[in-house]
């Protein structure tokens, strides 16, 4: 037995590049939308192990489904045979998500390869070879879905061919509004990118890792009209803030959209591997083996993910998370009036960002260290967050849907102590030194 620590372990196996720590939490285990480190200490998860903990730890939905499929495990795969599982997973999608025509689902193992997979597809399906996607965006860590990020984050790596990266308008930060970003894609369209030449738009209808943005209400829209008229398909990538997060089972629906392919991840899986593409019949069914994964579809994740979309109708899920969302978003705001640091709290439902400013009136934002003080004081206190934004100078907050009014209470009452302490010197540079990865 090692007389190490589990975090000693994990530096000394686990690979740097699959890592993003921004405290120095390490889970033994974890029981409803609490976490247990090393040591027993239990502490309140307000990021949803950064999104797929939908339904916090051990809920007996996805613990009844999972230990059902494997004890009857309808094969492995859904390479070479229907499973059950799999197929009725595909089936409740269809149902609860708008679209026209007869549509198609693939299913894959998380975000960034069901992203990668709708590049591969556009681009093959309807033989245009040019992406538009925002400044800000992330979809992921294939060369497919990365290609198409604009994220800082995605600085390490060489941008794909063909991609036009557009401003996401602001409207904390209005360096761009809307008619701008329209009226830059209009020049773009005249000039350097050709519109016939464009497979599709790639939409986060609230940009999450760029810093919980929404953008100005219509811009979407007027989006969606612009690229519809020259063929353009729409993909709206779900994956971290859809299903039931934003306070509507589909983050679109709060921007009017309809989309042509929808993309799934994260939560979907309850915290198993899985995520998933929507898509019309003729892109989806472009040619048989085309997007091929072993064990994508398996049953055992696809039954996990049928416990979720119950559990969301069954429990009130959307519904709740609306509501915990409105009340959590408003207490975070009453902070503001103690923390000058606080310079907006926006989001949708309980996918919620408090952005931090040197200056409430500059609107300049905190240094990279500030933030990872805030998190790294928060672990010390008994909660687990994480940072987001270009900038790395917002809080954000994923919780499972779970999360009962209580725990947001006792939240909140977290990131008051956290901000204070910051502001009062309890945490030092050497702290954080190692949790600045993003």
């Amino acid at each position: 037995m090692s007389n190490l620590s589990l975090r000693e372990r994990d530096a000394a196996t686990i690979a740097q590049i699959g890592k993003l720590r921004f405290s120095p939490l390490s889970v033994i285990g974890g029981r409803g939308n609490r976490l247990i480190e090393e040591g027993g200490r239990s502490l309140l998860d307000l990021s949803g192990s950064a999104g797929p903990a939908v339904l916090g730890y051990g809920h007996p939905a996805i613990v009844e489904a999972v230990e059902t499929s494997i004890r009857n495990m309808a094969g492995a795969s859904l390479l070479l045979y229907p499973n059950e599982p799999a197929v009725s997973l595909a089936e409740r999608l269809l149902a609860i998500t708008p679209g026209e025509g007869e549509r198609r689902v693939w299913f894959g193992h998380s975000g960034s390869d069901a992203n990668d997979c709708a590049v591969r597809v556009l681009q093959a399906a309807t033989g245009r070879s040019r992406f538009i996607s925002f400044i800000g965006s992330y979809h992921g860590n294939l060369s497919g879905s990365m290609g198409i990020s604009g994220h800082t984050a995605m600085t390490h790596t060489l941008p794909r061919p063909g991609v036009l990266l557009l401003p996401y308008p602001d409207p904390f930060r209005p360096n761009f509004s809307s008619e701008d970003v329209l009226a830059l894609l209009d020049y773009q369209f005249e000039t350097t990118c050709p519109p016939h030449q464009v497979a599709a738009v790639f939409i986060e209808p609230l940009m999450s890792d760029g810093g919980l943005i929404a953008p100005p209400p219509g811009f979407l829209k007027a989006l969606q009209e612009r690229c519809r008229k020259h063929g353009i398909k729409i993909v709206v990538d779900e994956v971290k803030v859809g299903l039931a997060r934003s306070g509507m089972m589909h983050c679109f629906q709060h921007e009017g959209l309809t989309p042509d392919l929808v993309v799934f991840g994260k939560g979907i899986g309850g915290g198993l591997p899985l995520s998933a593409v929507i898509g019309p019949k003729e892109i989806m069914d472009h040619a048989p083996a085309f997007a091929l994964q072993t064990t994508a579809g398996n049953p055992v994740a696809t039954s996990a993910g049928n416990a979720v979309l119950k559990t969301i109708e069954t429990d009130g899920l959307v519904e709740r998370s609306a509501r915990i969302g409105m009340l959590f978003s408003d207490a975070l705001r009453a902070l503001a009036a103690r923390h000058e640091i606080i310079g907006d709290v926006r989001g949708r439902g309980l996918a919620i960002g408090v952005d931090l400013v040197k200056d409430r009136t500059t609107r300049e934002p905190v240094a990279a260290a500030t933030t990872a003080k805030i998190i790294y004081r928060g672990y010390e206190l008994g909660a687990a967050f994480t940072y987001v934004g270009l900038k790395a100078n917002v809080l954000e907050f994923m919780p499972p849907l779970t999360l009962t009014e209580d725990e947001m209470t006792e939240g909140v009452a977290i990131v008051d102590q956290a901000i204070a302490d910051v502001n009062a010197g309890k945490v030092s540079d050497a702290d954080v030194a190692s949790f600045m990865m993003w």
